[in-house]
Formats: C-alpha cells, sequence, structure tokens
C-alpha cells in the first residue's frame, strides 16, 4: 500500500485525503489544528463553491451541506460611479446554484470524516527543517498549507506573476440580517463595484450558527475602501462596513442596514499577492515535495475562485496518483500532474488578474451590454462556474466586440 503524506487539512488537503483513503492508499494527513479548535476558531475564507466544483465534492460523497447552505440562485452586479450614484445593474441565474459553506463548518466534519473512516492525522506543525524527515517516510509527500514558511519553498514562476504585491487589503465579516431586494426575494449573491474604492460582495452563506450573510470589502490601496489596518472587532467591522455602504454604495446599504455580526470570530483580514510557484521543491538531496492548490497557485478572492480551484486541484492530483500505480513519484510525475491541475488554474489566474485591474473598456461595454441583453448577463455570471468560457468572448477587445455583434447588443 503507497503511503501519501498531505500537509494542510484545508480545502485542497482534506478533499484529497478523503478520496485517496476511499480508494485504498495509506494516508497521513498533518494539520496543526483539531476539529474542536477550527469549529470555534476565526472564520478563514468567504469561500463560494459554483456547481462545477459542488459536482465534484458530490462524486466523492463529500457534499455534506447540500441541504443546510443556503444556494444563490442569481448574481446581481452593481456599478457605483460615481459613488453612490448607480450606474447601471444587472442580474443573471446562475444555471447550478452555488453556495457557501463557513470553513469552520466544513473543514471540522470533513476532518471528523476522515479520521472516522481510519484516516490518520499528526497534530502538530511542520516546517523547513522537518519537512525532510516527513518526506522521507512517505512515497509521495503533498504541501497543502496554502500560505507560510511551506510556501516559500516553491520558487516563484515569474512568468505568471504579473504582480509584486497586494492589489486589494481585505476585509470580512459574517453577520445576521442581510435583507433581499423587493425584486429578487430568494438567496441572491451582489456585486458593487465602486469606482475609485473597489469592491463589496454579498453572499449567503452557512456558518456554525446556521444560515448567514458574507460582506467582503476589496479596497483598492489607498482608496476610502482600504481603512482595516487597525482590524476593529466584528461589531466595529459592520459598523464601519455600514457607514461606508451608506456613502458608497445606498442602495447595497438599505439591504445591510439591520446587519450584525455572526459571532466573536467572524472577522477576517488581510492582503493577497497573486502569485504563481514551481510546483516542486527538493527539501533534502534527492528528496522532492509537491505542492498544491493556493500553496503553488494564489488568487484574490475577487472573482470567488478559491475553493473551486482548489477542488479542481484535488481531482487532478488523484487522478495522476490513481494512473501512476506502483511507479515512483518523481520530480517529472509531479510536474506532470500540476500541469493537469494548471490547465484549470490557469484559465482561473488569468481572469481573476483581469479583474485585478482598471476594468478595460471592452469589459465595460459587455457590462452596460448585459443591462438590456439577457443572454450577455446570464453568459457573464455562468463564468464565473467555468472562467474558461470567459477566453472566448471577455478577455480581449477583438473577442468581446465579435461576441457582441453576434449576440445582437449595443457596443
Amino acid at each position: 500500500m503507497r503511503r501519501i503524506a498531505i500537509v494542510g487539512a484545508g480545502q485542497a488537503g482534506l478533499h484529497l485525503a478523503l478520496t485517496l483513503l476511499a480508494a485504498g492508499y495509506d494516508v497521513t494527513l498533518v494539520t496543526d489544528r483539531t476539529a474542536r479548535e477550527i469549529r470555534t476558531g476565526r472564520v478563514m475564507s468567504s469561500q463560494l463553491m459554483f456547481g462545477p466544483a459542488r459536482r465534484l465534492e458530490r462524486a466523492a460523497g463529500l457534499n455534506l451541506w447540500d441541504a443546510a447552505a443556503p444556494g444563490a440562485s442569481a448574481l446581481r452586479v452593481t456599478v457605483w460611479d460615481p459613488p453612490g450614484k448607480s450606474a447601471l445593474t444587472f442580474t443573471g441565474p446562475f444555471d447550478e446554484l452555488p453556495h457557501s459553506v463557513d470553513q469552520r463548518v466544513k473543514m471540522a466534519d470533513w476532518l471528523v470524516l476522515y479520521e472516522a473512516r481510519g484516516g490518520r492525522v499528526r497534530y502538530g506543525p511542520v516546517s523547513p527543517a522537518t519537512l525532510p524527515a516527513l518526506a522521507a517516510e512517505h512515497d509521495l509527500t503533498i504541501v497543502a498549507s496554502g500560505r507560510g514558511d511551506l510556501t516559500r519553498l516553491f520558487a516563484r514562476n515569474a512568468l505568471y506573476c504579473p504582480f509584486d504585491r497586494p492589489q486589494r487589503t481585505l476585509a470580512c465579516v459574517y453577520v445576521h440580517g442581510i435583507a433581499a431586494p423587493a425584486d429578487h426575494p430568494g438567496p441572491q449573491m451582489r456585486t458593487n463595484v465602486v469606482a475609485g474604492a473597489g469592491e463589496v460582495f454579498v453572499l449567503p452563506a452557512l456558518t456554525t450558527g446556521g444560515p448567514c450573510g458574507i460582506l467582503l470589502f476589496e479596497a483598492l490601496p489607498g482608496g476610502p475602501f482600504d481603512c482595516w489596518h487597525d482590524q476593529p472587532s466584528p461589531g466595529g467591522c459592520v459598523a464601519r462596513a455600514l457607514a461606508l455602504l451608506r456613502t458608497y454604495a445606498p442602495g447595497e446599504y438599505e439591504l445591510c442596514k439591520d446587519a450584525v455580526p455572526t459571532d466573536a470570530g467572524a472577522t477576517l483580514y488581510g492582503a493577497i499577492t497573486p502569485t504563481v510557484r514551481h510546483p516542486v521543491a527538493e527539501v533534502a538531496p534527492d528528496t522532492y515535495v509537491l505542492g498544491m492548490a493556493d500553496t503553488v497557485v494564489t488568487n484574490d478572492p475577487i472573482t470567488g475562485q478559491g475553493a473551486n480551484t482548489a477542488a479542481f486541484g484535488a481531482s487532478a492530483y488523484l487522478g495522476a496518483i490513481l494512473e501512476r500505480g506502483d511507479a515512483p513519484f518523481d520530480p517529472e510525475w509531479m510536474r506532470g500532474a500540476f500541469a493537469a491541475f494548471w490547465r484549470y488554474a490557469r484559465q482561473v489566474t488569468e481572469f481573476t488578474n483581469l479583474m485585478l485591474e482598471p476594468l478595460p473598456q471592452h469589459v465595460q461595454r459587455l457590462l452596460a451590454a448585459a443591462v438590456d441583453n439577457p443572454a450577455v448577463a446570464h453568459r457573464f455570471v455562468n463564468g464565473y462556474a467555468d472562467p474558461a468560457d470567459y477566453h472566448g468572448w471577455l478577455m480581449t477587445a477583438a473577442d468581446a466586440d465579435a461576441y457582441l455583434a453576434t449576440a445582437g447588443a449595443r457596443v
């Protein structure tokens, strides 16, 4: 039986560990937190799972929250330009409902499930100094730790790294009390693009206490949303968020004005430098480890792709491991396993990087066309579930104009 170690118990690491365990592998999962510590800690993300990624979880029997997590039936996009004045708005339906499960719930439940199925867990930190010993004990060691010292073992791939610093500062808070618009009473995602300030995302979710909402601010550095450096308490975060919404996105403020934080751990702050890294690290002479998901491909959450990319990474690595059989997991194989994942992740990365830049004129034309053309709105909204589709019509001005002409929209 082949022995595989996975460092990190997040979306990618746990998904892969559970599916490898089901396939008969001897799996050791290494994590520095117990399920109880995860469940009672602070929120870890503003995760969102679209239809294709949810199908991967369903196929693996990991869809534990389908009946409990509210699914968003549509996405509403509003551009506020100048700030405080709506320049355009449109709504598009999702073909498959996305949902969001607080990772305090999801990772804790998956970790309990993994142990209940006989999976081995080593609790405690792993450092660059201790990783070689772990790798020497296993046929394959995968690093899925996301960020920190282990990530820096993997060299940056400058070819796919247009940014050398964060393009947004982030503030996220889980809340109760968000209202639905009168014209769409069911669960809905909303994107507010505020000129010169950044973006505000509102989405339904499931947290430790049941259904809730998530407010995520993506602040342009130096702009009016870039005001979270003191990392206020959950109550202070909500108060500040509402003050910003009242000024810069008043329509959203009216829907959120009664919001209150869900719990004492309901906030998350930070900033992410989008980075792609080489997937193989030599941690000792002739001893190699394979990076996975956020360890080697880190995107800003502006497009909501993080958890989806992790799920596809787990699926790609599972397929590569199963196909390898008894052959060695050498560096050449590792690079091939990553290449299978990168075919998906590259599309995500290029789309996300585009949305971090000032919106190009052709994207602005597409958004304007979506106001009056339901087909354009539908395709834009569902591209979040399949970012590869954007590469045929949204990524360049020529493709956008050709699509708009075909769609019969005003250019």
